[in-house]
Protein backbone atom coordinates (compact mmCIF):
# COMPACT_ATOMS: atom_id res chain seq x y z
CA UNK A 1 0.00 0.00 0.00
CA UNK A 2 1.03 3.39 -1.01
CA UNK A 3 1.95 5.70 2.20
CA UNK A 4 0.57 9.03 1.86
CA UNK A 5 2.72 12.29 2.78
CA UNK A 6 1.25 15.86 3.52
CA UNK A 7 4.01 18.51 1.95
CA UNK A 8 3.74 21.61 3.84
CA UNK A 9 6.36 24.52 2.29
CA UNK A 10 5.54 27.77 1.44
CA UNK A 11 6.94 27.59 -1.90
CA UNK A 12 4.99 26.42 -4.51
CA UNK A 13 7.82 25.15 -6.50
CA UNK A 14 9.76 23.53 -3.42
CA UNK A 15 6.09 21.60 -2.93
CA UNK A 16 6.72 20.23 -6.48
CA UNK A 17 10.16 19.60 -5.99
CA UNK A 18 9.35 17.09 -3.15
CA UNK A 19 6.28 16.03 -4.89
CA UNK A 20 8.05 14.80 -8.05
CA UNK A 21 10.87 13.27 -5.50
CA UNK A 22 8.27 11.19 -3.38
CA UNK A 23 6.13 10.24 -6.77
CA UNK A 24 8.57 9.04 -8.78
CA UNK A 25 9.74 6.71 -5.44
CA UNK A 26 6.00 5.17 -5.14
CA UNK A 27 4.54 7.63 -2.81
CA UNK A 28 1.40 9.13 -2.22
CA UNK A 29 1.26 12.95 -2.02
CA UNK A 30 -2.36 13.13 0.04
CA UNK A 31 -2.33 16.83 0.08
CA UNK A 32 -0.27 20.02 0.00
CA UNK A 33 -0.34 23.19 2.56
CA UNK A 34 1.10 26.81 1.80
CA UNK A 35 1.13 27.45 5.74
CA UNK A 36 1.52 26.00 9.39
CA UNK A 37 -1.86 26.57 9.60
CA UNK A 38 -3.05 25.16 6.55
CA UNK A 39 -1.25 22.32 7.49
CA UNK A 40 -3.23 22.01 10.90
CA UNK A 41 -6.05 21.84 8.70
CA UNK A 42 -5.37 19.70 6.40
CA UNK A 43 -3.46 16.45 8.78
CA UNK A 44 -6.93 16.88 10.52
CA UNK A 45 -8.64 16.12 7.17
CA UNK A 46 -6.51 13.70 5.44
CA UNK A 47 -4.61 11.85 8.66
CA UNK A 48 -1.60 11.27 6.52
CA UNK A 49 1.81 8.33 7.18
CA UNK A 50 3.53 11.52 7.16
CA UNK A 51 3.92 15.16 6.79
CA UNK A 52 7.48 17.25 5.61
CA UNK A 53 6.86 20.59 7.06
CA UNK A 54 9.20 24.05 6.40
CA UNK A 55 10.27 25.46 9.47
CA UNK A 56 9.78 29.39 8.11
CA UNK A 57 6.31 29.75 6.40
CA UNK A 58 3.95 33.00 7.04
CA UNK A 59 1.03 33.07 9.08
CA UNK A 60 2.22 29.68 11.72
CA UNK A 61 5.65 28.49 11.37
CA UNK A 62 6.36 24.93 11.15
CA UNK A 63 6.91 24.71 14.68
CA UNK A 64 4.20 25.93 15.99
CA UNK A 65 2.29 23.87 13.22
CA UNK A 66 4.50 20.69 14.49
CA UNK A 67 3.04 21.24 18.19
CA UNK A 68 -0.65 21.97 17.25
CA UNK A 69 -0.31 18.97 14.86
CA UNK A 70 1.34 16.59 17.86
CA UNK A 71 -1.23 17.90 20.23
CA UNK A 72 -4.23 16.56 18.21
CA UNK A 73 -2.02 13.02 17.33
CA UNK A 74 0.92 12.35 19.75
CA UNK A 75 1.39 9.52 17.23
CA UNK A 76 2.29 12.19 13.98
CA UNK A 77 5.05 11.72 11.89
CA UNK A 78 6.83 14.85 11.20
CA UNK A 79 9.89 15.32 9.16
CA UNK A 80 11.22 19.22 9.29
CA UNK A 81 12.98 21.30 6.50
CA UNK A 82 15.22 24.08 6.97
CA UNK A 83 17.81 26.10 5.33
CA UNK A 84 20.87 26.29 6.47
CA UNK A 85 21.78 28.00 9.63
CA UNK A 86 18.37 27.22 11.47
CA UNK A 87 20.22 25.04 14.02
CA UNK A 88 18.09 26.28 16.99
CA UNK A 89 15.49 26.02 15.08
CA UNK A 90 15.97 22.81 14.21
CA UNK A 91 16.89 21.22 17.90
CA UNK A 92 13.17 22.90 18.89
CA UNK A 93 11.56 20.95 16.17
CA UNK A 94 13.22 17.93 17.58
CA UNK A 95 12.69 18.34 20.86
CA UNK A 96 8.67 19.20 20.06
CA UNK A 97 8.55 15.60 18.31
CA UNK A 98 9.74 15.99 14.68
CA UNK A 99 10.92 12.75 13.87
CA UNK A 100 14.17 14.21 11.81
CA UNK A 101 15.27 16.98 9.55
CA UNK A 102 16.55 17.67 6.02
CA UNK A 103 18.43 20.58 5.05
CA UNK A 104 17.77 22.64 1.67
CA UNK A 105 18.60 22.75 -0.86
CA UNK A 106 17.31 18.79 -0.86
CA UNK A 107 19.22 15.86 -1.95
CA UNK A 108 16.33 13.62 -3.63
CA UNK A 109 18.36 10.92 -1.89
CA UNK A 110 18.52 12.13 1.95
CA UNK A 111 14.58 12.90 1.33
CA UNK A 112 14.16 9.16 0.43
CA UNK A 113 16.44 7.86 3.18
CA UNK A 114 14.65 10.24 5.90
CA UNK A 115 11.27 8.87 4.42
CA UNK A 116 11.87 5.58 4.49
CA UNK A 117 13.70 5.31 7.81
CA UNK A 118 10.26 6.22 9.45
CA UNK A 119 7.39 4.98 7.36
CA UNK A 120 8.93 2.19 5.08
Amino acid sequence: MAKNILICDDAAFMRMMIKDILTKNGYTVAGEAENGAKAVEKYGELSPDLVLMDITMPEMDGIEALKKIRANDPKATIIMCSAMGQQAMVIEAIQSGAKDFIVKPFQADRVLEAVKKQIG
